[in-house]
């Protein structure tokens, strides 16, 4: 039996076929095509997207014996034309490729040996057995993976039987369980021989380039991240445009962008704490002025000023009424937010008021102790919680 046509020409991109089974698993349809140029996600490797009958495949995936091509909206069986997302599907071949060179480089060159890798849709990553992954030799594995490539070096996949599987020196993380009949192989000439079910480049040279892009702890081993050919391309014009307009904003060159930053943000820092001792003051002289009415319950509606600006307020507040409640609200970035203070000589429930303010201003919030905050849907019915505040204050 034949395999399927991804199998024997990853770069065909259309195909006449038949819809042999229209079906629906879980309110997504899907067809059975009697050949197809969709790769089913595994290995490693996602699904293909693409057209069927002018109908978008939006994933394909094995089921038992079969593979099923899930669609945006069902198809009749009979005749169907399939045309394949070729872009997504070559960068998958750069990636996928580009992470069997690397891997294989890795492991014999450096003895980095590879326990998983992701391809996703942005970045791709293997994680390597080792705790720390030098600067240096980073550098010197992403120059030795460059040789490679530069090398044109054939890459060729082929079917073996089992006897002959056993005889070759094959890089493989185990067979799927349950697995007979002939295994499949993935070989980069002179370098690596893999098995993988995947599609693949023809040569090295088609990765184009691989850039690592750094490395971060996972379970006791070290995730090293990196992007292949089209997608490096595209990811170096991006960080290009992003610092042109970063140049633009900040005045500095590009080895200059992240000093002129730190520079901003020490001032914004700065800025920040001037401010924040403003408001301080401001907060404390409110909290005074409100402790000197004659009311039990009083209430005060701020602008502008943070949720932050409430808690310093009630702190002085209480402190300085210890018999008298508070009702604060404040609106800031398009948002409201209020806050009820009790003092201890107070006999009130704070967190049933809360829960009434907190009603009543169509919002929701929470607390401990003597205070209950929240936000609100407006603060239009403030003074219906204020009034019943007045009542549960007796």
């Amino acid at each position: 039996m034949l395999p399927p046509a991804y199998e024997r020409d990853p770069y065909r991109t259309e195909l006449d076929a038949e819809v042999l089974e229209a079906g629906d698993e879980k309110g997504r349809p899907f067809a059975v095509l009697s050949d197809t140029i969709f790769y089913p996600e595994g290995g490693g490797q996602a699904g293909d997207h693409g057209l069927l009958a002018g109908v978008a495949v939006l994933d394909v995936q094995r089921h038992e014996d079969e593979i099923r091509h899930f669609l945006e909206r069902a198809v009749p069986r009979g005749p169907a034309s399939l045309r394949l997302d070729w872009a997504r599907r070559f960068d998958q071949m750069q990636q996928h490729t580009a992470q069997h060179l690397l891997t294989a480089i890795a492991a014999d060159r450096f003895r980095l040996e590879t326990t998983a890798f992701h391809l996703g849709e942005r970045t791709c990553d293997i994680e390597l057995s080792v705790p720390k992954l030098s600067g240096e030799l980073r550098r010197e594995l992403e120059d030795a993976v460059a040789a490679a490539i530069r090398a044109a070096r054939p890459v060729t996949p082929r079917r073996v039987g089992p006897e002959e599987f056993a005889r070759l020196a094959v890089r493989t993380r185990g067979l799927p369980e349950g697995h007979t009949g002939e295994i499949r192989l993935v070989e980069i000439a002179g370098i690596d021989l893999n098995t993988c079910g995947g599609t693949h480049l023809k040569s090295t040279a088609e990765i184009e380039l691989v850039a690592l892009l750094g490395t971060e702890p996972i379970r006791g081993g070290t995730r090293l991240s990196f992007v292949a050919g089209g997608r490096a391309r595209r990811r170096f014009a991006e960080h290009e445009e992003r610092n042109a307009e970063l140049r633009k904003l900040l005045g500095a060159p590009d080895e200059g962008l992240a000093a002129a930053v730190e520079e901003r943000l020490a001032k914004l820092k700065d800025a920040e704490k001037t401010l924040r001792g403003k408001e301080e003051e401001e907060a404390h002289g409110a909290a005074v002025a409100l402790a000197r009415r004659d009311a039990t319950v009083v209430e005060q509606t701020f602008e502008g000023k943070p949720a932050a600006f409430l808690n310093s307020l009630s702190k002085e507040f209480l402190s300085r009424a210890p018999t008298k409640a508070g009702l604060f609200a404040t609106t800031s970035g398009g948002q409201a937010f209020f806050l009820l203070a009790v003092g201890s000589g107070l006999s009130l429930d704070v967190a049933a008021a809360g829960r009434d303010v907190a009603a009543i201003l169509g919002g929701k919030g929470g607390g401990s102790g003597r205070l209950f905050q929240g936000k609100a849907r407006s603060l239009e019915t403030l003074p219906a919680a204020l009034e019943r505040l007045r009542l549960l204050s007796g």
